[in-house]
């Protein structure tokens, strides 16, 4: 028996692939580690945020798989847990993320919320020692 450790990997879904991941890398630091780009144009990518990983590729309505430009809104919220998220905030912001709500100190943690320029909602934030 093999020895495997459970995980959950966000698959984004997002239109202007090659865009988003100019996008990650700038806003995020991400570093691509696998790459696919078919015939046409349309990729499939793994990024990586210090060893933190996520899919995304261009989205395929005729296979379920739909952007949030596409449905027009966002299901689900990716928190990013970082040693410093005042200065991975900033730099999304400066990358083209849009604030959603600003770096505050609740519930234990130092958090604020942007929107990424494909309409995925990153919470970017890290818990507040006791």
């Amino acid at each position: 028996m093999r020895n495997t450790t459970t995980g959950i990997t966000p698959w984004l879904e997002v239109r202007r692939g090659k865009s988003a991941i100019a996008f990650y890398k700038a806003a995020f630091g991400a570093v691509e580690v696998h790459h696919v780009e078919s015939p046409d144009g349309e990729i499939v990518s793994r990024m990586s945020l210090d060893g933190a990983q996520f899919w995304l590729s261009d989205e395929s309505p005729e296979h379920g798989n739909i952007s949030p430009e596409g449905s027009k809104g966002c299901t689900v919220r990716i928190i990013l847990t970082v040693a410093d998220p005042d200065a991975v905030f900033n730099r999304a912001l400066a990358a083209g993320a849009s604030q959603v709500y600003p770096l505050s100190e609740e519930h234990g943690w130092r958090v604020g919320r942007v929107v990424d320029p494909f309409g995925h909602h990153w919470e970017i934030g890290r818990q507040i020692a006791h």
